[in-house]
């Protein structure tokens, strides 16, 4: 019966009425795989990480230098953009793959170097090697790395891996290392110069933060609620620096009896010649660098200020991005990273002038939150999202992405005098 004023007669529902809307999903009884089905960006990883990670390892991936301004200055960077859309286009299929130095990446990011990788989860280096091995990205292993130059090659004999270097006093050490990972097959080596001394990097301080950790009664109690971190830690080898000999003290400590204070560009020179496999400067922060790095005949700049975790208030190297590929133009690639927490980041950094991208914690995130499958399943996302943008921008390949994609807003600006 209908009722006053209604223009649609009421009945009473019938239960074959239901039944279509009632779909429930299968359960996801490996724990592992339901938290990570969960996670839909990588902030949603973070929170994970957070939540089964101890306190010290994650402050250690998480934090930044001093006030930690130079990390959030590079994230705030990537938000203040606006994206320039064409409509119309047939974008049924996107090709996500790039060409760096010589050889193909399927995405256009890779792994960036991350030390003591093994006390943010047991698997470590290997989750994320095997992990871009299996997505056709490159990986690139610290000097600071817990897991041998050789074990990192023998478990990916497909994939392609980079070494990444400081320069230490003891210049034969350091140059043992870069022998070695040439005989072990790696194609690229990434020279870091923006670490003559180390940052400081005050979580680090306030927690201890000692390889391998220390136990006080604060740590045991932050983890009390965190025991799979602990079980793991316990049963897999113990934690140490794969290149170095042991150490007891602080990191800070330990960088600063390393790192060598007197290189200089005739030693970046040096190693050039001692490499047989391409070249890349990590750390350069201004156009004038990048231009006198260009000048050596290395094959790439990086731009990057460690993560945030040298120099607080350092320069973005997502706003130093379009004046640097100006000043070099092709005479080699332009990487960045610092700051990528998206899909998105890394489109725009593309766009602007990026030849290829590096993430650090953006995987570790993942790593922390479920070891291998936590790297792949950020892969994952990332994949996602760049695909994704790109049909939005109306380009079906990298190539297609250009400045006139992307504005870089301004937020930080000097001030005129």
């Amino acid at each position: 019966m209908a009722t006053p004023g209604s223009s649609q007669a009421r009945r009473v529902p019938r239960p074959h009425d239901f039944l279509p809307l009632l779909k429930f999903k299968r359960p996801v009884l490996d724990p592992t795989t339901r938290r990570l089905e969960r996670a839909l960006t990588i902030a949603d990883l973070r929170v994970i990480a957070k939540r089964r990670t101890p306190k010290a390892p994650f402050d250690y991936t998480d934090g930044a230098a001093e006030a930690e301004l130079s990390l959030s200055r590079a994230r705030q960077a990537f938000e203040d953009i606006t994206f320039h859309p064409a409509i119309l286009r047939d974008v049924s299929a996107v090709d996500t793959s790039v060409q760096v130095l010589g050889k193909r990446s399927a995405l256009p990011f890779g792994i960036a170097p991350t030390g003591f990788t093994r006390m943010m989860q047991s698997e470590g280096e290997i989750a994320g090697a095997t992990a871009a091995a299996a997505a056709g990205i490159p990986y690139s292993l610290s000097t600071m790395g817990t897991t041998g130059i050789e074990e990192v090659a023998a478990a990916t004999p497909q994939g392609r891996n980079w070494f990444q270097l400081y320069m230490w006093k003891d210049r034969d050490r350091s140059m043992a290392l870069v022998d070695r990972a040439a005989a072990a097959g790696f194609d690229t080596l990434l020279v870091t110069v923006d670490v003559p001394v180390a940052g400081a990097r005050l979580r680090d301080v306030r927690n201890g933060m000692t390889i391998p950790p220390t136990l006080t009664p604060r740590t045991v109690l932050n983890t009390i609620p965190r025991p799979a971190w602990w079980i793991n830690f316990l049963t897999t080898e113990p934690l140490a620096f794969a290149s170095l000999d042991k150490w007891s003290g602080t990191v800070a400590e330990l960088l600063d009896t390393m790192f060598d204070p007197t290189v200089t560009f005739e030693d970046l020179a040096w190693i050039r010649d001692q490499w047989p496999g391409t070249v890349v400067v990590k750390g350069v922060q201004s156009v004038e660098d990048a231009v006198k790095v260009a000048e050596l005949g290395v094959d790439a700049v990086l731009l990057s200020n460690h993560g945030g975790r040298q120099l607080d208030r350092a320069p973005i190297p997502f706003h130093l991005l379009p004046q640097v590929r100006a000043a070099v133009g092709d005479q080699l690639e332009v990487h960045l990273d610092t700051g990528i927490m998206s899909g998105q980041d890394i489109v725009a950094a593309l766009a602007v002038g990026a030849d290829f991208t590096l993430i650090g914690r953006a995987y570790l995130y993942g790593l922390m939150a479920g070891g291998r499958r936590g790297v792949d399943r950020a892969i994952e996302i990332l994949t996602g999202e760049i695909e994704r943008t790109m049909r939005l921008l109306g380009v079906t390949s990298i190539a297609e992405l250009e400045p006139r994609h992307v504005t870089q807003l301004q937020r930080l600006a000097p001030r005129s005098v």
